[in-house]
């Protein structure tokens, strides 16, 4: 009877650790994606590697992979959970024509179109941090053609050659603001990976003449190139934020969701463009690994421990 008495209380006890163990402790894999160019996955590299640093397993099969069209489906289906977006092109590319100047109104935005989406998405706080598209042109070419605006290229247009993103003939803030705004017909132009150094040898190695750039490339400074101002305003605010899937916040506990939450809030915090900027300039210029670029700006903020080797 009293043995009877202790495997009995063996198996209560076993049941309420096992209960403790999984609904208070455990933290479930997040698996991150972004878009396909180096700026994307280095931000969702930064969360991917804070994340880790807090207890949690990082799945980052989908970083990298693609252009919004592709990256924006894949996070609703639920093939990952969290990505960096670019909340006025995202906006866009949900509801054409309803983009901003206004960071703060292109995340209300934003967020009233994802409460819908894939079980409901999250709109993180969105960061300082803000990557433009921006078409640029070789300094010369802005010297032979008197290039300064977006306007400018108007008149001329037919005597340059073009090069978009590869996504820009279907995209409301690409190849339909061009043609309203500027006349611009970029149905015969050179389709290339946005942001990335595809599109910034073609320019440098004059495949090209325009070339759709980020406002952030460092190809822009390093080579002396032209950013032509947009004085039509078709470009959106491109504040970067954090997607996050409804059900993977529901999966947390409520410590462990205002932690995760606040986490990625305080990284959004901490990035503004200088620093986008720079980031972006060791890796696509310096050639230096986007984990490692990644790994030395959270220790250098604190998300992560260690010191930052010096350069």
């Amino acid at each position: 009877m009293r043995m009877t008495r202790w495997v009995a209380l063996g198996a209560s006890l076993l049941v309420l650790l096992s209960a403790c163990s999984t609904g208070g402790g455990s933290k479930p894999t997040v698996k991150i994606g972004s878009d396909g160019f180096y700026e994307a996955k280095l931000v969702a590299e930064i969360y991917a590697q804070a994340l880790e640093a807090n207890g949690y397993t990082v799945d980052r099969t989908a970083i990298g992979i693609g252009a919004r069209k592709v990256s924006a489906p894949a996070l609703e289906s639920g093939q990952f959970d969290l990505k960096p977006e670019y909340i006025g092109s995202g906006l866009a590319y949900y509801a054409p024509g309803t983009q901003t100047g206004d960071p703060a109104a292109n995340a209300a935005a934003l967020q009233t179109v994802l409460t819908g989406k894939g079980g409901g998405i999250t709109v993180l706080n969105y960061s300082p941090a803000a990557d433009q598209n921006a078409f640029v042109v070789r300094k010369e070419t802005a010297d032979q053609f008197h290039l300064t605006k977006m306007s400018d290229l108007t008149a001329v247009a037919a005597q340059l050659k073009f090069g978009v993103a590869t996504d820009c003939p279907t995209n409301p803030v690409c190849g339909a603001a061009l043609k309203s705004a500027y006349g611009i017909d970029v149905s015969g132009a050179t389709l290339l990976s946005a942001c990335d150094a595809p599109m910034a040898q073609a320019l440098l190695g004059k495949t090209i003449d325009v070339g759709e750039l980020c406002s952030t490339q460092p190809d822009i400074a390093v080579n002396g190139w032209v950013v032509l101002q947009d004085d039509k305003q078709t470009q959106p605010a491109d504040n970067i934020a954090p997607l996050v899937r409804n059900d993977l916040l529901a999966k947390l506990s409520a410590t462990d969701k205002t932690a995760f939450e606040k986490l990625l809030n305080d990284i959004s915090a901490a990035l503004d463009t200088a620093t986008l900027t720079d980031l972006g300039k060791q890796v696509s210029v310096d050639k230096k690994d986007i984990a490692v670029v990644a790994k030395a700006w959270l220790q250098s903020k604190g998300f992560v421990q260690g010191t930052p080797a010096s350069s």
